[in-house]
């Protein structure tokens, strides 16, 4: 079912449609990540779709967790439990098995590890990843994978490759059964592998090589933003593109700024998450195109401008920074609600920008000039 499609080229930077059985993505895309099949801060599958929201990220595990992948499946799948009729990415649990859970047991067969919510032992394998997300119907399922910190010892994160790729073969599988058994709610589920390899380049390279020979749907770019520096993940892109199937769509796994997205398009990467707009958004951290702006500042308190005057989302039309201010101030949610609304269409109308200027071959001034304004502070 699954296609991607090159429109067009500008450097490395990619223009592209990726066909799903749930809709067609135009690439770059921007994934709003809702971990328990909803954004934090009251934001609706209605308010998604009039910012722009092209697919939306939920998380295997918080989900596995509460309130069961069976019981999801029951009601009909994700899409209908929290009405959605766009593409859903369920990532597979594995980044949450390495930073949430302080006590776990690796194996060759999986992991088990103590639930973060209360703490009863859970078992995550390849096997359990797919089926959860099976169970979950989403349209494109990522692979189970161990995640590893950065750096670590290159021994360690040889033998963790290896474990990722046979892991990765196992969840092929697995996937390739559930498709086609009878009660399986989404039989044209897609599967994403996983690159992985720290900061080392030659693992890097050498794992991609592996997965590429797979043939799947998609592949990611993992192990990445999680403390190094941004010089060095643009390292390890650089690195590994050219190794990633040209006919497949790229994904950069939990980045980042409009910096990072617009230097990673630049690098040939298509698909991108991030909790950070709509985290920094609960906390009145705010972008915009002139830069970013934090409106706990008191110069904001008789400001009558909307939080952006260069953006036409519902927010900037109809409110200012005074009153949002004063709503954050007064300890009222719809404050929290109405910037992580701007946040997020913000990200969305950035990659609609960003497809425009590949599409025109314009990209690079694109680049030159947001990347000196979309960083600076207000």
């Amino acid at each position: 079912m699954a296609k991607f499609t090159l429109l067009n080229q500008d450097g490395r930077a990619r223009r592209g449609t990726f066909e799903t059985v749930h809709g067609t993505i135009q690439t770059p895309v921007f994934m709003n990540v809702g971990t328990s099949a909803a954004i934090k801060g009251g934001i609706s599958t209605g308010d998604l779709k009039n910012i722009r929201c092209q697919v939306e990220l939920s998380n295997t595990y918080h989900l596995h967790v509460r309130p069961g992948s069976e019981i999801i499946k029951k009601l009909g799948g994700i899409h209908k439990f929290f009405n959605w009729d766009k593409p859903v990415l369920t990532d597979s649990g594995g980044f949450q098995v390495f930073s949430l859970a302080k006590l776990r047991n690796i194996t060759e067969e999986g992991v088990t590890f103590a639930s973060h919510f209360d703490g009863a032992r859970i078992f995550m394998s390849p096997e359990v990843s797919m089926q959860i997300q099976s169970n979950l119907a989403s349209t494109i399922a990522m692979a189970f994978d161990e995640c590893i910190e950065n750096p670590a010892p290159y021994n360690y994160v040889k033998d963790s490759c290896d474990r990722t790729t046979r892991w990765l073969y196992r969840c092929k599988a697995e996937m390739e059964r559930l498709n086609s058994l009878p009660d399986t709610i989404n039989k044209d589920q897609l599967l994403f592998g996983i690159n992985q390899g720290g900061t080392y380049e030659d693992l890097r390279i050498k794992h991609m090589k592996e997965i590429a020979e797979l043939d799947l749907d998609g592949y990611a770019i993992g192990g990445l933003a999680v403390g190094e520096s941004a010089e060095e993940m643009y390292r390890i892109i650089d690195c590994v593109e050219p190794h990633m199937p040209k006919d497949k769509p790229r994904y950069l796994m939990g980045v980042g700024t409009p910096l990072n997205i617009i230097e990673a398009v630049d690098r040939g990467v298509d698909f991108f998450d991030c909790v950070m707009p709509s985290r920094n958004a609960r906390h009145g951290n705010l972008f915009t195109w002139k830069g970013l702006v934090n409106l706990n500042n008191n110069k904001y308190i008789l400001d009558e401008q909307p939080l952006d005057p260069d953006c036409d989302c519902p927010v900037c039309k109809t409110y200012t920074r005074a009153y949002i201010r004063h709503l954050f101030k007064a300890r009222e949610l719809l404050g929290m609600r109405l910037c992580v609304l701007h946040n997020l269409y913000f990200y969305n109308t950035l990659m609609m920008r960003i497809r425009e200027a590949i599409e025109e071959n314009r990209f690079d001034e694109f680049k030159a000039e947001y990347l000196p304004v979309l960083g600076r502070k207000l």
